[in-house]
């Protein structure tokens, strides 16, 4: 049987091509079936391979063992235990780091030094410090000195803070900023000093001062305190009451001698009516200030009484009336400030005699006499006699000024007290030798420094 040309020379063609693509490395084999064909000789009718033969799944990722989780953290080991110098040193720390909460202007860094916990330590927590408590050798903070640190906060409070100082027996804290107004202060058994000037506090003058049995200094001029000074107040064993520059509106109490204070000063007030003869029973007075206030009436003779007063200052008031004869008595008196208000009659020469004088200021008033040895005085430039209606001397009112003053003038009842002495001075006979000072140099005066709100006070 002759050979089929036509299959071979097919089957040859189709080997040449399949060896070009080979040579070429053309990979466009798209047809399974035709490679089988051409190199077994298969036709289209061939059965599919198999999937035991054909497996074009990824391989499975080799198995593993689930792992453990990872252990959790050892929890930050505890601070160690806060040590206080005593129980009354713990007990008032948190006091005081709340209270540093509060302040959110510290220019002089003073919070710098608060650091630690040992508050009674030298160079730390600057102004608080430490004292042994009485009958015990524990430590207590028994002194606040804030004085002129000048702390601000919009929640800068007194609240929470002084009244929970139980030990403190001084708080110092003039020329700040405190807010509000003074909580209660009566279980502070053991506070004897109590500054508070130059704030921002508020509110009814701090009734609870009364029940500070032992409280001796007490300093809130510079605020904005309002209404009236409970009579109580006057009652106090006070040595100091400085409650000047604020809005306190009120008569003088009648029982404002029952003080027992060295230096008084109500000035730049609202206080109004008459001062109370009850000023002379102060008889450890030194110096008072009424100045720039609404007080009315005549001056009491018995101010005459207060024989180691260096200081008397009613200036730029409403006060009427002569000067009385008892200030003949004041052998101590150093500055006297009867200006700017409505005197009138005839400026005593017992009160020009006086040898301790160092200002006496009788100017803006209606006096119509002054004698030789007030002339002399006047030469000295210690007597101030401007602008009244003595003739014959410079820098007086004009006539019509005084004539209108005399035609509305208001005499002063008991008139006839004017004329007492009540030290027994005669003012006919009286000599100025015989004035002088037998019990040393009068001091200098302090309270004045009072109306000047940054002044820090030690007393």
């Amino acid at each position: 049987m002759a050979p089929n040309y036509n299959i071979l020379s097919i089957f040859l063609i189709l080997s040449l091509h399949f060896l070009s693509i080979l040579a070429t490395g053309n990979n466009h084999i798209t047809d399974r079936k035709s490679l089988e064909i051409i190199i077994g000789g298969g036709s289209d009718d061939s059965p599919a391979p198999s999937p035991e033969q054909e497996d074009f799944s990824p391989p499975s990722p080799p198995s593993e063992t689930p792992s453990a989780p990872p252990p959790r953290p050892l929890p930050p080991p505890s601070p160690p235990p806060l040590i206080f110098s005593s129980p009354l040193i713990k007990k008032v720390f948190p006091v005081i780091k709340n209270f540093q909460k509060l302040i959110e202007d510290d220019p002089k860094k003073i919070l710098k030094t608060w650091v630690g916990t040992d508050i009674c330590a030298q160079d730390t927590y600057i102004g608080l410090e430490c004292a042994k408590f009485p009958g015990t050798n524990d430590d207590a903070l028994g002194s606040i000195q804030f004085n002129n640190f000048n702390f601000r906060g919009k929640k800068l409070r007194l609240d929470n803070f002084l009244d929970k100082l139980e030990e403190v027996t001084i708080f110092h804290a003039n020329s700040n900023n405190f807010l509000g107004s003074v909580p209660k202060v009566s279980n502070l058994k053991y506070l004897f000093e109590l500054d508070l000037s130059n704030n921002k506090l508020s509110g009814e003058f701090p009734s609870s001062v009364l029940k500070a049995t032992n409280l001796t200094f007490l300093d809130l001029r510079f605020n904005s305190f309002s209404g009236s000074v409970p009579p109580q107040v006057f009652n106090l064993d006070l040595d100091v009451l400085f409650i000047n520059d604020n809005n306190l509106a009120q008569r003088l109490p009648e029982n404002l001698g029952s003080i027992t204070a060295l230096y008084l000063t109500f000035a730049n007030n609202r206080f109004r009516g008459p001062i109370p003869a009850s000023i002379g029973d102060i008889k450890s007075l030194q110096e008072v200030l009424f100045l720039n206030n609404k007080l009315t009436g005549c001056l009491p003779y018995q101010i005459g009484n207060l024989n180691r007063a260096t200081v008397f200052d009613v200036e730029s008031n409403e006060l009427t009336g002569p000067i009385p004869y008892s200030f003949g008595c004041l052998n101590k008196m150093e500055q006297l400030n009867l200006a700017r208000n409505k005197f009138y009659g005839t400026i005593p020469e017992i009160l020009c005699e006086l040898s301790s004088l160092k200002n006496l200021s009788l100017s803006s008033n209606y006096f119509t006499q002054v004698g030789p040895k007030c002339r002399t005085l006047i030469k000295r430039k210690i007597l101030d006699v401007g602008m009244n209606c003595i003739r014959g001397l410079a820098n007086q009112r004009t006539w019509w000024e005084c004539a209108r003053f005399f035609m509305r003038r208001k005499n002063c009842p008991n008139s006839k007290s004017f004329f007492y002495i009540p030290c027994g001075k005669d003012p006919h006979r009286i000599k100025p030798d015989q004035e002088g000072l037998l019990d040393g140099q009068a001091s200098p005066p302090v309270s004045y420094g009072a109306l000047n709100p940054d002044r820090i006070r030690n007393l």
